[in-house]
């Protein structure tokens, strides 16, 4: 019988249910750093299209992977979720859109939810890249029940696929996104419909589309399989936020119909200003401290340090939480821009955490 050579290295292995455009990225991001990725798709084409690109070298679901990434339409999701939470050891996570149904349907510790902000203008493998994630915002979503391990677990590995990492409440998450993806969606949609229904009257109007159309109808583009359910899940947050825009283009009628120019000026000033202080992608920063916090006995912890970070604009380099040896005890170890680690210091201690601080290099 042939014996384990014990210095062949161990490839981490992971799943990934649903292989489209984010589950094909995610598959060829993980293969670039060595895992062992088994995928599955009810579409079997799809699945040998993924394994030709090398987005996944097994299909199926491994029961050992430690862990499984499901990205599969928003109404799939919880009962995938339960399903590769009984038949798989490891973490579990999902890359919908809306948060509210999963994390309703499942609690168990072993999950948390996760939303990748990045896209492609190309709908499914066609548009897969391996470094979609660079530098690009991914939010998990944890609960009450959420082991911190998982989150830990979940945030590392998400962290080395090149992306930041933020945590938000459920509810919080699809209110936030229905503002900043979902409405704009809609609106991208209208306004393309408003001019393909001018270009009817005026032959030219398609034709002049430069690029400041073009860039705001982007979106549009988009499956609209998609949306209908996106628009189905998520539907009292989205109408909320379109109530919040037409309220504002009421008000923008009104000024331009009062020929008011100064109040006019201020409108488009105030959203100027809010334009250019949007935040641009994250730099790794050049120096760096190490925060240690006591996690004792605190659920929810992990996600919490994660929250408080991104209400402060401090962005975490690495994050991972150690135990003692007699495995009651939990330290997070939290690396972060050593100019903001007193702001970060200061806001742990107020959420009554007593964390260390030591700077690096």
């Amino acid at each position: 019988m042939n014996e384990p050579d014990p210095t062949a290295e161990v490839r981490r292995r992971a799943n990934i249910a649903g292989l489209g455009l984010i589950g094909g990225s995610i598959g060829l991001a993980l293969a670039e750093r060595g895992w062992h990725v088994t995928g599955d798709d009810l579409d079997p084409a799809r699945i040998e299209r993924a394994r030709a690109m090398g987005c996944i070298h097994a299909t199926g679901l491994d029961p050992d992977a430690e862990i499984t990434f499901v990205a599969v339409p928003v109404l799939a999701v919880a009962d995938l979720v339960k399903r590769a939470l009984a038949e798989t050891s490891g973490v579990v996570t999902d890359v919908g859109s809306v948060k509210h149904r999963v994390t309703l349907a499942v609690d168990d510790p072993r999950f948390v939810g996760g939303h990748p902000m990045a896209g492609s203008e190309l709908e499914g493998l066609d548009g897969a890249d391996g470094a979609m994630f660079t530098g690009a915002v991914w939010v998990l979503t944890p609960t009450a029940t959420t082991s911190d391990d998982t989150f830990a677990d979940v945030a590392a590995v998400v962290a080395d696929l090149g992306a930041e990492v933020i945590a938000l409440p459920p509810d919080r998450h699809d209110q936030v996104v229905a503002v900043i993806s979902h409405v704009p969606h809609l609106a991208a949609a209208t306004l393309m419909d408003l001019a393909s229904g001018r270009a009817e009257e005026h032959a030219a109007l398609l034709r002049l589309a430069a690029g400041g159309f073009r860039d705001m109808t982007r979106i549009a583009s988009g499956h609209p399989a998609i949306w209908l359910d996106i628009c189905a899940e998520n539907r009292a947050a989205i109408l909320s936020a379109l109530d919040g825009l037409i309220d504002g283009l009421r008000t923008m009628r009104r000024v331009v119909d009062d020929e008011d120019r100064i109040e006019l000026q201020t409108l488009l000033q105030r959203a100027r200003e809010a334009r250019a202080n949007l935040p641009s992608r994250v730099n790794q920063p050049n120096e760096l401290a190490e925060v240690r916090i006591p996690i004792l006995d605190r659920a929810g912890a992990a996600a919490e340090i994660f929250t408080l970070a991104a209400e402060l604009g401090v962005n975490i380099a690495s994050f991972e939480v150690v135990h003692s040896v007699e495995g009651n005890r939990g330290i997070a170890v939290v690396l972060v821009d050593a100019g903001r680690a007193d702001l970060y210091r200061g806001g742990l201690l107020a959420r009554g955490f007593r964390p260390a601080v030591q700077r690096l290099g």
